[in-house]
């Protein structure tokens, strides 16, 4: 394994770790980036200017293909089980290095957002190690099904802007998880997968956290720009998504993680 470069800097431990492309490598140096960044005092790297998006290192499995060329999930077998439980994965993967690079990428930030960001990483570091677990207990592994790459697709459109970033991934893609994993743990529940369920609850939980990150983090951008949150917001949504964001909302999540009941008025009726 390839620890992370300690002591030079927020940005090129970020980037460090994102360039990893063995699972069990990048969630180590992550934990382990986390756990010194609560430890010392971290020194900002210079101002140099990020390097262009490009690709995080991920290994040469899962298949990556259209979202139209997945197959449908079907839960009443192992196997079925087990595709929706490398779906999660794969989804747990992308975010680690969607928080990497939120570290790297958007400089000038308070010290706040970017403990914040390796904090998240740290926690889809561990999302991720459960459910590898999980995968191996239904006689699988990461990269036995394909995938798509639609959360880092977002990350390269939104590279030049944290306030975009802020509103297009924790708040929509991310804050899409809120609404669909309680149903996803009653067909697991309805299909006797207690142990998928358990695993999910915990992720739940915590992603609530993440989401109310990005709120609070796309504000503070907006504050900065002198720009009207919930406008902004709405905007931003309408620019790329028209209207095609559907719930049902888990509402008790979204308030907790931020939105306010003028935003889920809007997204319920847009």
């Amino acid at each position: 394994m390839s620890p992370a470069p300690f002591h030079s800097g927020w940005f090129e431990t970020a980037r460090h770790c994102l360039a990893l492309g063995d699972p069990e490598a990048k969630c180590a140096a992550v934990h382990a980036a986390w756990a010194e960044c609560q430890s010392e005092e971290w020194i900002f790297d210079d101002d140099s200017p990020p390097a262009p998006v490009a690709a995080p290192g991920r290994p040469s499995r899962p298949e990556l293909v259209e979202p139209s060329a997945l197959p449908r999930r079907r839960l009443g077998s192992d196997e079925g089980r087990a595709a929706l439980v490398h779906a999660v994965a794969h989804i747990e993967f992308n975010a680690i290095n969607l928080a990497l690079d939120a570290v790297y990428r958007f400089r000038g930030m308070p010290p706040g957002y970017y403990q914040d960001w390796f904090s998240v990483a740290a926690d889809e570091a561990r999302h991720f190690a459960m459910l590898a677990r999980r995968l191996e207990d239904l006689g699988h592994a990461y990269g036995d099904f394909p995938a798509h790459n639609g959360l880092w697709e977002m990350a390269e459109k939104t590279a030049g802007s944290c306030l975009e970033r802020m509103a297009l991934v924790p708040r929509v893609l991310e804050a899409r998880g809120l609404d669909v994993t309680p149903g996803m743990m009653q067909r697991l529940q309805n299909a006797g997968d207690q142990e998928t369920v358990e695993v999910l609850r915990v992720i739940l939980a915590e992603e609530v956290r993440h989401v109310e990150i990005g709120t609070r983090w796309f504000r503070h951008c907006c504050h900065q720009a002198g720009l009207d949150p919930e406008e902004t917001f709405f905007s931003l949504l309408k620019r790329h998504y028209g209207s095609s964001i559907r719930g049902p909302f888990n509402l008790e999540a979204r308030y907790e993680a931020g939105f306010t009941e003028r935003e889920m008025t809007w997204l319920d009726q847009a």
